[in-house]
Order: C-alpha cells, then structure tokens, then sequence
C-alpha cells in the first residue's frame, strides 16, 4: 500500500470522525437547549394580563385575552391539559426541536380579575388553517395590556384552504371556507353580546361597538373577507394572508392594515401572483384607508412564537445562514406586535385618524409600501 493511499484512507477517516462527532454535539446541543426555560416578550402596557376559555356553540371556541387584576410576573404558557395533547400529537423529532413546553413562560393570568369596571375593544383573531391560535400568545398579551379584549376564535372555518389549491374549483373551494369563516366569525360575536351581559369575568367589559378584526396566513384572509361583509368590523389586519379564490375582487372600507413578510423580490410564479392579489385588493381601499408594510428579514412562519421562539435557536441560526431567515425570531414576534397594536391605537380607538402612526426608530426593520 503506497503512502499516498495511507493518507488518504487516514483523511477519510478524520472527515467521517469529525462528521460523526459534528452530528452528536448538533443532537446534544438541540437536546440541552430543548429544556432551557424561554419567556415570552414581556407586554409593553399598562395593565397585567388575564387569560381565560369559552365555548361559543358547536365546534367554536375562543380563547379570550384582557387586561386584568394580579401580581404574577410569569405563568404558564399553555394548560397542562393542551400542552400533553399538543407534545403527544407532534412527531418526536418536532418536540425535540421545540423547546419543552413546561418550560415556557407567558403572563396572563387564568380566569384573574378583570382590570377595572368599564368596557373595552374586543379584537377577534383568527390563525392560519383551521384556527389555531395559542401560538400567538405574544400577540395577544400585548393587546391585552393596552387595553383590548382579545378573542381568538377557533373552529369554524371547516378546512385548509391549501386543499383547493390545484383543483379544478379552486375557486369556489375557497370560497366556501372563506364563507364558513366569515358565519362563524359572526356567531362568535353574537356569542359575545350574550357573554357581555352575564360572564362573571368578561361580564360588562366588552365594546362590542368598537371590533376589530386580525389574523395571520388564512385568518388573515379571512380577516379581509370578514371586514369587507361584516359591518361590525370598525378596523381589520392580514399578517401575511394570501387571498383565496376572488377575494382580491372584495373591497374593504374601513382602515385595513397589510403586515407582509419580506418576500423579497417575489421572482417565482406564486409570489408574484400572491402579491399581485394583495396589491389589488389593497389598491380597492380608500386610501385614507389603507396601510401597507413589511418587516425586514421576516418569514411567513415566524410571526408566531412557536415558529420564532419555541423552535431550536441551532435550527433557526442554520436558516439565516441559508438565507431563509432575515432577523431573529424573538424580534420578528416583537415588531409584528408593536404593528398591529399600534395601528388599532390609532385606527380602532382615534377612528378618525387617518395616520398610519406606524413608524418608529425603536423598529427600524418595518417598512410601510406604497
């Protein structure tokens, strides 16, 4: 055997040992970091935070956000009984790659006193798919801290819309959850007039005179379609929402805010025709009415905390070196919230202004469009 083989055979075994033991410190480092305790970014207002639960008729549930009365500086992130349910439905390697869930830290408070005697803005929020929303708890304790009642409506909406893609009735596929989303949108709010007369927490404390409306992915679509039929919708959000079906063709005339991630250039066949749905139905508003902007580096996935904050810092650190990821999840989370809490400020409780009121330097990466 000449010498030059030897070398060889040695580099290839310094490559697969170096590979081998690059793989166990990634599987040991994922497996450290899986168990360190996270907290959610601490909400910004004035108030603490209360959380609680209501069913609001068959298969529609909401959880509900508000400003509260306590003395907790954190709680628990989610209830045992969906954090068991959420770690045995995920695939192992999912909860591997996400911190444990016992580990985590919110700070609203279950069932605690409301904050005072008066009554307040409710925001409805709808998520992605069929409605999860407890993946944007940041969200909503900011929201709740400045004063608003935050209803995350679940259920309803009667599918994926991701299923019509492709079909021959695309169309009218979407169309169809999009109308179920908007009916159970509105029971829910019928539900809520009912619960503002009697809940013994919530009782009294809902403006149900002044509704906003937001959503991110489909609910942020749903959002739109909600505010374009519903009269009650005073101001509406889509975080990221593509437009299904014709909803470009709907025309939207209360203030309406588009919260998009960057899609760069949007060079691909979708992107453009994603975009080009938004443009238009943007372009239908009143431009009084309307605002339009984009956080630097943001990904579609990582404006919850579960895609941002919850999943492996290692994994996130390799996308942004892949260019997948701009700007780190925490902050993504913290000027998406900044966004839409401040646009309601402005557009839900000063109706008559006609501002964005969005810019600020503490948040250089959110860009208002044309």
């Amino acid at each position: 055997m000449t010498s030059r083989v030897v070398t060889i055979q040695r580099w290839l075994k310094r490559v697969v040992l170096g590979g081998v033991a690059f793989i166990v410190s990634l599987i040991a480092g994922v497996w450290v970091e899986h168990s360190i305790p996270v907290e959610l970014p601490r909400p910004t207002g004035g108030s603490p935070v209360g959380r609680t639960y209501r069913a609001l008729g068959p298969d529609l549930t909401a959880w509900i956000w508000y400003p509260a009365r306590h003395n907790e500086r954190v709680v628990a992130y989610l209830p045992d009984s969906i954090a068991t349910l959420w770690t045995h439905d995920r695939p192992s390697v999912i909860n591997l790659l996400t911190r444990k869930l016992a580990n985590v830290r919110a700070h609203g408070v279950f069932e605690a006193p409301f904050a005072d005697s008066t009554r307040h803005p409710v925001l409805l929020f709808r998520g992605g798919g069929r409605g999860g929303a407890l993946g944007f708890t940041a969200h909503f304790e900011e929201l709740a801290s400045r004063g608003y009642v935050v209803v995350a409506v679940e259920g309803g909406s009667g599918g994926n819309p991701e299923s019509c893609v492709g079909r021959a009735d695309e169309e009218a596929c979407a169309a169809k959850l999009i109308g179920n989303a908007i009916t159970a949108m509105g029971l829910a709010l019928d539900r809520l007039s009912a619960i503002s007369m009697t809940d013994p927490v919530l009782g009294g404390h809902l403006d149900l005179k002044t509704v906003g409306v937001f959503g991110h992915s489909f609910g942020g679509a749903q959002a739109f379609a909600f505010c374009a039929a519903d009269a009650r919708c005073k101001a509406g959000v889509n975080m990221d929402g593509r437009l299904f079906g014709s909803l470009d063709r709907m025309t939207v005339t209360v203030p309406f805010l588009w919260l998009l991630s960057d899609h760069g250039s949007a060079k691909d066949s979708v992107s453009r025709q994603i975009m080009g749905q938004i443009q238009r139905a943007y372009e239908r508003q009143p431009a009084k009415a309307r605002v339009k902007a984009m956080i630097t580096g943001a990904n579609h996935f990582t404006f919850s905390e579960d895609g941002a904050m919850l999943k492996s810092g290692l994994l996130r650190t390799a996308m942004r070196v892949m260019g997948i990821l701009g700007i780190r999840g925490r902050r993504q989370v913290e000027v998406s919230a900044y966004t839409v809490a401040t646009f309601f400020d402005a557009r839900l409780r000063n109706a008559d202004s006609t501002q964005g009121a969005l810019a600020s330097s503490a948040y250089p990466e959110l860009v208002e469009q044309p």
